[in-house]
């Protein structure tokens, strides 16, 4: 016959002991330690990285998503504002400047000019309408190729004359300039005059009409 310190052990060994235990109304001590090292176990658990914090590591690709998302939307609207402008520019110009009077006057340099334009003074019958004083930047512009629109406005169809006026400096610091007119006339279509500004052996500068 076991005594009940042995029962005792043989209930912790087989499962079917510690039931019958429990039937008769004696709780064990260790069954009391168990549950309280379950509820340890589970508050360390909550406190692990996978456990609390397992929400925002999940919501933190979510946030990247939508904010990548936003930056994308953000650059759509960007794009739709410019084309939207860019064609209100265009519809502004046709209703300012209608075809059949219209007329712009566009500055470059010859290829290979290397003296320095200050400025340009454009007058069309005597009346002046453009005067432009040049950066370093835009020179610079225009001695690569640039072509720069000076001047756009409406003029009547027929005959007209336009005055252009340069200043500038050669390459050894004296200053040149130029002052020529010309003759041109306007149809119905838009008129686009192309001034060319061409350095001489003398340094002084010449200055070419032509058709855009």
């Amino acid at each position: 016959m076991t005594t009940p310190h042995v029962q005792r052990r043989l209930a912790l060994r087989h499962p079917m002991t510690l039931v019958s235990y429990a039937r008769k109304g004696r709780q064990p001590r260790e069954r009391s330690a168990v549950s309280s090292l379950r509820t340890i176990l589970c508050v360390a658990a909550l406190a692990l990285p996978g456990g609390i914090h397992a929400a925002p590591a999940e919501a933190e690709p979510v946030a990247k998503e939508q904010m990548q998302s936003l930056d994308e939307q953000v650059q759509e609207i960007k794009s739709d504002a410019l084309s939207i402008a860019a064609e209100l520019s265009g519809l502004e110009e046709k209703l300012l400047y209608p075809s059949n009077t219209q007329v712009a006057v566009f500055v470059s340099l010859a290829d290979g000019e290397a003296f320095r334009l200050d400025s340009v003074q454009i007058q069309i019958d005597s009346e002046p309408v453009a005067h432009y004083i040049y950066s370093f930047k835009e020179l610079e512009a225009l001695q690569k190729g640039g072509v720069q629109r000076i001047y756009t406005g409406n003029i009547p169809t027929g005959e007209h004359q336009l005055e252009v006026s340069v200043a500038g400096k050669r390459s050894d610091g004296k200053e040149v300039g130029a002052s020529e007119s010309f003759s041109f006339r306007k149809d119905v279509e838009p008129k686009l005059v192309a001034i060319t500004l061409v350095g001489q052996n003398s340094g002084d500068v010449h200055v070419q009409l032509g058709d855009w």
